[in-house]
This record gives structure tokens, sequence and C-alpha cells, in this order.
């Protein structure tokens, strides 16, 4: 395999990541704080529809990013409201998101564009365009370091760039600031921080407001970005594979990102089986490689990874003592 190979590989990695960091770290804030969410899929999937309509109608991809975090912080809150207002089963309403978003997400295509659950492809100013980043042109002749920038730093989308910078950003704000210290406390023990006449309630859902924001840039880049426009369960599992990633990392940012990062290459290895028949020597069947995401969620998920411990609080509804 030259090296060129493999920066393009790598490539195609870090623009698979980007949505499974986005959702990972949605997962993050919100089981932080004690709410466990199933329904990262269903999130991304709605603002991947919103998104890439709004971009349609309007050609402003802009609008269709707004349209798309609107749409996945509505079913935050709609999660919000069942699990920590009336104290249901978090498992169940993240299950009821997915449902809900899949249905009415092809529903709604139907209606608005009539291509079988499709909306019209995106161009121009509809989709967010790879930026080149400066000196990109002119040290894309020089050994080694040139395509490594040109090809592999350079050349993404605006929200690749925003995803990633949000790996330090959340660890500044969940171990730096005092947010932070409350929302890792709601998540372990929300009787004392409701004793230190702290909201546990309205620390909750700002961590389940945060996952709508996260999950509504990583449904908008699937749709304006790494692809041109939505079709039928475009999500393809990434919200599962996200939670799998979340365990894998061991609810921590930076875990997170190298996390996401092996997902993503396991995604670049299917579209590029000729690097794995270099690498071993023998043809490698492409549902194998398509199949390897899942395998390893599957792997992660039943514990072949090492001890991970959840926040002590998650799951559990918090019942303030009168």
């Amino acid at each position: 395999m030259d090296f060129l190979t493999l920066i393009q590989l790598l490539d195609s990695t870090v623009r698979l990541a980007t949505p499974l960091l986005l959702a990972c770290l949605a997962g993050l804030f919100s089981e932080r704080a004690g709410i466990f969410d199933i329904g990262l899929e269903g999130k991304m999937l709605a603002a991947a529809f919103f998104s890439a309509a709004v971009a349609a109608i309007t050609g402003s991809v802009w609008l269709g990013l707004a349209a798309g975090i609107a749409s996945s912080i509505a079913l935050s809150l709609l999660h919000g409201v069942a699990s920590i207002t009336f104290r249901g089963n978090q498992l169940i309403s993240g299950v009821a998101i997915n449902f809900l978003a899949a249905g009415l997400t092809v529903l709604i295509a139907q209606d608005w564009f009539q291509q079988g659950g499709r909306t019209p492809s995106l161009m121009g100013g509809g989709r967010f365009e790879p930026i080149t980043l400066p000196f990109a042109d002119a040290l894309a002749s020089v050994p080694v370091l040139g395509p490594i920038y040109a090809e592999l730093i350079s050349g993404h989308s605006f929200l690749v760039y925003l995803a990633f910078a949000a790996v330090p950003l959340t660890w500044w704000v969940l171990f730096r600031t005092r947010f932070g210290l409350r929302l890792r406390a709601v998540g372990e023990n929300p009787a004392a921080v409701d004793t230190a006449g702290v909201s546990v309630v309205a620390l909750r859902y700002a961590a389940v407001l945060i996952c709508g924001v996260l999950c509504g840039i990583a449904g908008a880049y699937l749709s304006t970005a790494l692809q041109a426009g939505f079709v039928k369960d475009m999500s393809a599992g990434r919200g599962f594979i996200a939670l799998a990633a979340l365990i894998f990392a061991k609810w921590r940012p930076w875990y997170a990102l190298w996390a996401t990062l092996l997902f993503g290459l396991f995604g670049a290895l299917e579209t590029r089986p000729d690097v794995i028949q270099a690498v071993i020597g023998m043809k490698v069947q492409g549902q194998l490689l398509g199949a390897l995401p899942y395998i390893m969620t599957v792997i992660i998920l039943a514990g072949f990874v090492g001890k991970a411990v959840p926040p002590r609080a998650g799951g559990e509804p918090y019942v303030k003592e009168r």
C-alpha cells in the first residue's frame, strides 16, 4: 500500500467518523447527566431530513442546518419531557423517538417532494462545500507533509472541523467549568446536587438540549455534506454505533474521538477492499467489510473491551425527597 493510498484511506476515515463523533459527544453530555438516550439515531435521521428539505426549498445550507438542529432539539425535548418531567422509562422513550423519526421523515418527504421518500439533490449553496485551507495547493507537491496537509487536513467541509473542535471544547466544559462539574454530579448523585440548591431538572434539560444540538449537526452533515440530499434511513445505524463508541470510550471526550475514528476506519475499509487485500494478501468479501462496524458494536456491547462503568444515576429518574 503506497503512501497516497494511505492518505486517501485516512481522509475517508475522517469523513465517515464525523457524524459518529458528533453523536457520540451528544450521548456523552446526556448520559453524563444521567439521561440514557438511545434515540440518537432518530434525532440524526430527523435532522438529516429537515436540513436537506429546507436547504432544497430555500437554497441555503445554513437555513437547512438550523432546521436540522431545531428538529433534533424538538425530539430531545420530547425525550426530556418523557424521562425527566414524567419520569418515564428512558429506553422506551428513545426507542419511540427512533420509530417516530423513521416513519415521519419518509412520510413528510413523500408529501413534500413526491420522490419516493427522498429530497431533491442539493447543489451550490444548498450543501456544504469542501474548504481549502491556506497554502494547501502550494504545499501539495511537498513530499510527505504536503499530502498530509493538502489531502488529509484540508479539503473537508465546515462541519468536519466543527466536530473535531467540539472534542476539546467538550472536555473543557465537562472538566474545567462549574457547569460541567454539576452536570457530572447530577449523573452520579443527583440528591447531593439537589441538597446544594442546584436544580437537577434544569441541569438534565440542559444536557438533553446540548445533545439535541450535536445530533442536529450530525444529521445535517449526513445530508448536506457527506451526501447531497436525504434518502430513507440514511443514518444507517450510526446512532447505535455512536452509543457503542461512547461505551468503548468510557464516557470521556478524547477517548470518544479515537473510538469514532476506529469505527470510521472500518467504514472506510468497506470502500477500499484493495487496501485489505494488499495488507493481508487475500481478497475479503465486501459484505464482511460492510458488517465490520456492526460486528465491533456487538463485541463492545457484549463487554469484551474491559469494564465500562456508566454514571451511577444513569437511567434512573430523580424523585425529590420531601
